[in-house]
């Protein structure tokens, strides 16, 4: 059977703000603002099937969807979208955490946004090069590389106003697993959990739903 995905368009935390473009800081120190609020648009599973949980940010003039990947039909992406009163060509950005089908195979459904990933940013026919490491995408949204499930992971950190919320593939799902079967680098990918773990108050995983870390978090 076929996991059941959860209801759409969930919220979690809703502030408001005025307009700032994101740019490249020199410090990942800096904290985040804490004006975001974070929405789940789809939440993914593994099994039979494969789909990518889906998070959609609001901040500033910023609308960001992060990892728009396999889904059943568009719609599961789109139709959550439209409930907060957003077009695909309204977003903004898209981040994806890494380069695997799963997590980008539906970038191509927002047709004005920049597409971060580990190393640049492109829209159009602009490819412009930069570190994930401490870019800024707003106030509240920042990234950071987390390498382990392949070379190239990064993790967006969104500051919404009861703490920090973590969008990564260091786990699947709340339960990890433990181990990550298709790790390039198991040691990277403990070394990141151990960072996002003290950080995040909420995280969003691959193929799963939102949890709050605790004690039997695997790390």
């Amino acid at each position: 059977m076929d996991p059941v995905p959860s209801s759409p368009a969930r919220a979690w935390n809703s502030t408001s703000g005025s307009s700032l473009v994101g740019e490249l800081r020199d410090s990942t120190n800096e904290p985040l603002a804490g004006t975001a609020s974070v929405h789940l648009l789809f939440a993914g599973y593994t099994g039979e099937r494969t789909a990518s949980t889906v998070g959609f940010v609001l901040d500033k003039d910023r609308r960001i969807v992060i990892d728009p990947g396999m889904v059943p039909e568009t719609r599961a992406i789109i139709d959550p979208l439209a409930e907060l009163g957003f077009s695909p060509g309204d977003v903004t950005d898209v981040v994806l955490s890494h380069h695997h089908p799963d997590h980008t195979i539906n970038a191509g459904l927002f047709p004005n946004a920049r597409v971060h990933d580990h190393w640049a940013y492109y829209r159009g026919d602009l490819w412009v090069d930069r570190p994930a490491e401490g870019f800024r995408l707003s106030p509240s949204v920042l990234l950071i590389e987390t390498p382990g499930h392949t070379p190239q992971d990064i993790t967006t950190l969104v500051g919404v106003q009861d703490g920090t919320v973590a969008f990564t593939h260091l786990w699947w799902t709340a339960e990890g697993p433990s181990e990550d079967p298709y790790a390039t680098d198991p040691a990277s990918l403990h070394a990141g959990r151990d960072r996002v773990l003290g950080i995040a108050t909420l995280i969003v995983p691959g193929h799963g739903a939102p949890f709050q870390p605790n004690a039997s978090t695997p790390r």
